[in-house]
């Protein structure tokens, strides 16, 4: 994995959406509409990484969504999307979006984060796994195109004392 030491994480703004949906379409064969990635500009966890792209001018390398559920005291915490630019895969910008959407869903009160993921999505279940998430369940033909689903989850203490 390379460094990713020009990179900045900060929250996602309106002037951000159309990167973040070119991105979507790019990662996703199900991708969210705009309208979807405006209702959460305020999640605690919506964030963009911003660095140099190819050309030497900073630019919008990828994003995570992720927010709180209330649970009777144990809120969950939910990183409902995350994908990154393919010329900016392997340089550690999704871990960093990944751990920087932990610490923010901690602040906003998640005992635990959970998140899905598709079954064959390795690169992803790699990630999540090596950031402590465990499999709790699997949803058959979650995806539109009847691939299933991982339910995966972390504790949010367990992780931070990882760190």
């Amino acid at each position: 994995m390379g460094a990713t030491p020009a990179v900045t994480v900060r929250p996602a703004d309106r002037a951000d959406l159309l990167d973040v949906l070119r991105i979507e379409r790019n990662a996703f064969s199900e991708p969210w509409p705009y309208a979807a990635f405006e209702s959460v500009l305020d999640a605690p966890a919506f964030l963009v990484a911003v660095g140099p792209g190819v050309d030497g001018d900073d630019t919008l390398l990828g994003y995570v969504v992720g927010d709180v559920m209330p649970n009777n005291g144990r809120d969950i915490g939910h990183i409902k999307d995350l994908a990154v630019r393919p010329d900016a895969r392997g340089e550690g910008v999704g871990r960093r979006l990944l751990r920087e959407a932990l610490f923010g869903l901690a602040l906003a009160g998640a005992v635990v984060v959970k998140l899905e993921v598709r079954e064959g999505n390795d690169a992803a279940r790699s990630l999540y796994r090596e950031e402590g998430f465990e499999p709790t369940r699997r949803v058959p033909r979650y995806y539109g195109d009847g691939e299933d689903a991982l339910i995966l989850v972390v504790d949010v203490e367990a992780w931070r004392s990882a760190e």
